[in-house]
């Protein structure tokens, strides 16, 4: 598969991004993997989702002298080296991978392509309650733009905390409290593992491009 790495800055923070050309994947691109007879009954887009996922990762991690690629746990998320916490996002034709050597951090990396007026409209009620609408309406920003920023905090939340909670949430556990120009805050509607309700978190966010990309490092 067609690969071209980069990095850029988010919060003073170095992203490894991925370009990649999903047309030119083929099934022997996985055999890099030491995991790819996990991806067996995966469809295409999803093989090269991950791969390019897990070459932007490998980059992060070879940034801080670890040379691994990380596995797939029992739901699906990335197993980190020891001594290490990380994130990985796929979005279209980017990946993305964000690594720090603190294996008790609190890792969360998402960008999602800024959705459509319409498309944001019509499922802002499964992504925010009305509380959070008055708080991205007073941002000043547009609604399409606010609304998928709302989406991919909270993504790079739950990213962030499942390592630690095991648990599976939904856009309902966090509240969009806070949004400025480089920060989204979003706070516990009820007690998650051991973070208790009310609790907040600052996220750092960004455009890039026709997308949102958020971080959350804790």
């Amino acid at each position: 598969m067609h690969t071209i790495h980069s990095t850029f800055i988010l919060a003073d923070h170095t992203v490894h991004q991925i370009a990649f050309d999903p047309t030119t994947f083929t099934d022997a691109d996985l055999l890099w993997l030491p995991h790819y007879t996990d991806l067996t009954a995966a469809g295409r887009k999803r093989k090269a989702d991950h791969l390019a996922g897990r070459i932007a990762a490998a980059h992060a991690l070879n940034a801080l002298n670890e040379r691994t690629i990380p596995g797939i746990g029992p739901s699906g998320e990335p197993l980190w080296p020891a001594g290490t916490s990380g994130s990985i996002t796929h979005s279209g034709t980017r990946a993305m991978a964000f690594v720090v050597a603190n294996p008790h951090a609190l890792i969360g990396i998402d960008c999602d392509a800024i959705l459509p007026e319409e498309e944001a409209r019509e499922i802002k009620d499964g992504v925010v309650d009305a509380q959070e609408e008055s708080v991205m309406i007073q941002s000043g920003y547009p609604f399409a733009l606010a609304l998928t920023l709302a989406f991919s905090a909270k993504e790079s939340l739950f990213k962030a905390l499942f390592p630690q909670v095991k648990e599976f949430m939904g856009f309902d556990c966090a509240r969009v409290t806070e949004i400025d120009a480089r920060r989204i805050t979003l706070q516990l509607t009820g007690s998650v593992g051991r973070f208790v309700e009310g609790k907040c978190f600052t996220l750092a966010w960004q455009r890039v491009d026709e997308s949102v990309c958020t971080l959350l490092k804790a």
